[in-house]
C-alpha cells in the first residue's frame, strides 16, 4: 500500500494562517518529503531508534585472570596480591575507606560491582553497607570486601572494633552481609581475635547451609576511621572440600 504524501496533509489544512504563508523554502521542503518512499521513512526511523531507546550496556565481569594484571605475592608465589587504591572503588576515592590488601590465586577473576551495590550513589555519606570489590573462581570460591558506616554500629566517632563490642555482637550486626540473607547464631562455629599493628581484627568461621553466598563462610572484620571493613570468603561444599586451605590463606592475608 502506497504511503500517503505528507504534502496532502499540509495543503488540506483549514487554518488560513497555515495555508497562506507558502515560501519557496516551504514548497521545496514539501516536495522533498513527498518524494520520500515508504522504504526511506523506514530506513530513517531505524537509524534514529537506537539513539532514542538503546539502554546503556550492562555491567559485565572482567573476564581476565587476576594474574594478568596483579603482581605476584612477595610471600607466596602461588598467589597474586591485590592492593586497593582510590582508582578501584568510590569509597576509596571519597576517603571513606582506607586502602586494604589481600592475596588470591592468579586464576581468579575480578567481578564488576553493580552501581547500586558499590556505594557510588551515596558517597561520602552512605547509611548502609556497600560492596567494595569481589573476585571469584568457579572451582574454588569467592572473596568480597564489604564496608559499613561506623555509625550503623556505634555512635562513638573513630571507634575501634573493640569499642563496638564482642566478636559475637559485631557478626550479629554484619551477618546478613556475610550470608546474603540471614545468620543464625548456631551457624557461628568459631571466633578469634587477631592483632596487626594498631588494629584489631575479629575472625569468624561459619557453616551456613542456607546462605546465598555459600554453605561455608569465613569472615574478618576491623574498624578504622568512620568505617567497619569486612572481608568475606565463601564456598560451596564442593569448593570447600577441594580449596579450604586456599580460602583460609586469602582470609588470613586480608589487612587494612
Amino acid at each position: 500500500m502506497a504511503l500517503k504524501p505528507l504534502s496532502s496533509i499540509f495543503t488540506n489544512s483549514t487554518n488560513p494562517k497555515l495555508t497562506s504563508t507558502k515560501t519557496p523554502h516551504h514548497q521545496s521542503l514539501k516536495q522533498n518529503i513527498a518524494g520520500l518512499s515508504r522504504r526511506d521513512f523506514i530506513n530513517v526511523g531505524l537509524s534514529i531508534m537506537p539513539l532514542v531507546i538503546s539502554p546503556p550496556p550492562p555491567s559485565i565481569a572482567r573476564e581476565v585472570e587476576a594474574g594478568s594484571f596483579l603482581p605476584p605475592s612477595p610471600t607466596d608465589p602461588n598467589f597474586v596480591i591485590f592492593k586497593a587504591t582510590p582508582k578501584d572503588t568510590p569509597a576509596l576515592r571519597a576517603g571513606n575507606v582506607q586502602p586494604y590488601t589481600f592475596i588470591i590465586p592468579p586464576t581468579w577473576k575480578q567481578l564488576r560491582i553493580a552501581n547500586i551495590l558499590s556505594g557510588n550513589y551515596c558517597q561520602p555519606k552512605c547509611a548502609e553497607p556497600w560492596v567494595e570489590v569481589k573476585f571469584e573462581n568457579e572451582k574454588q570460591g569467592k572473596v568480597q570486601v564489604v564496608a559499613s558506616p561506623l555509625i550503623r554500629l556505634t555512635n562513638k566517632p573513630n571507634a575501634t572494633i573493640e569499642d563496638i563490642g564482642t566478636p559475637e555482637k559485631v557478626i550479629a550486626s554484619l551477618g546478613p552481609f556475610v550470608t546474603g540473607n540471614t545468620l543464625d547464631p548456631d551457624e557461628l562455629l568459631e571466633t578469634s581475635i587477631e592483632k596487626r599493628g594498631d588494629l584489631t581484627y575479629y575472625k569468624y568461621v561459619l557453616e551456613t547451609p542456607y546462605a546465598l553466598t555459600g554453605s561455608h563462610n569465613l569472615a574478618k572484620a576491623t574498624a578504622k576511621g568512620n568505617t567497619v571493613v569486612l572481608c568475606v570468603v565463601s564456598a560451596s561444599d564442593k569448593q570447600w572440600a577441594s580449596s579450604k586451605k586456599t580460602l583460609e590463606s586469602i582470609l588470613d592475608s586480608f589487612e587494612v
